[in-house]
């Protein structure tokens, strides 16, 4: 268990046609957090959703147009002390079929989306590699 306390709460746009992963980590090294939360609304021309299995992540690509129904994940650091946000997603299509997972590289913002990171002040949140899982997992 790791305790802290509320800091600084960051909102950021991101645009149309970013890499949501890549743009999440950006803006929360640009805020300078190393440890927290993130909430993500919008929506997403495509997703590549990750699933763990074996000591890896399988994926799985949705086209869209896609809503965000559901995006939360936390911020650490690594032994390097590299940023590492841990993302899941859910998204649903024109039809209102849903389809969640892991946060991967290669979803691509639709029109807008609208970051909102909440900082934990006074905790160590570090993600440390576990051989059994093959996973960084945090510390605690």
């Amino acid at each position: 268990m790791a305790e802290g306390s509320i800091g600084r709460i960051f909102f950021h746009r991101i645009r149309g046609g970013e890499d949501l992963t890549e743009a999440i980590k950006e803006k929360v090294e640009k805020s300078g957090v190393k440890a927290g939360l993130l909430f993500v609304i919008g929506s997403l021309e495509e997703a590549t959703l990750g699933y763990y299995r074996a000591g890896e992540y399988k994926t799985v690509h949705v086209t869209g147009p896609l809503e965000i129904v559901s995006c939360m994940g936390n911020i650490a650091v690594d032994e390097e002390g590299k940023t590492v946000i841990h993302v899941h997603l859910v998204v649903s299509n024109e039809k209102g079929e849903a389809f969640g997972g892991h946060l991967m590289p290669g979803s691509t913002v639709g029109a807008t989306a609208e970051l909102a990171v909440v900082e934990a002040l006074n905790v160590n949140l570090k993600r440390v590699f576990d051989r059994a899982t093959k996973l960084k997992l945090l510390n605690l």
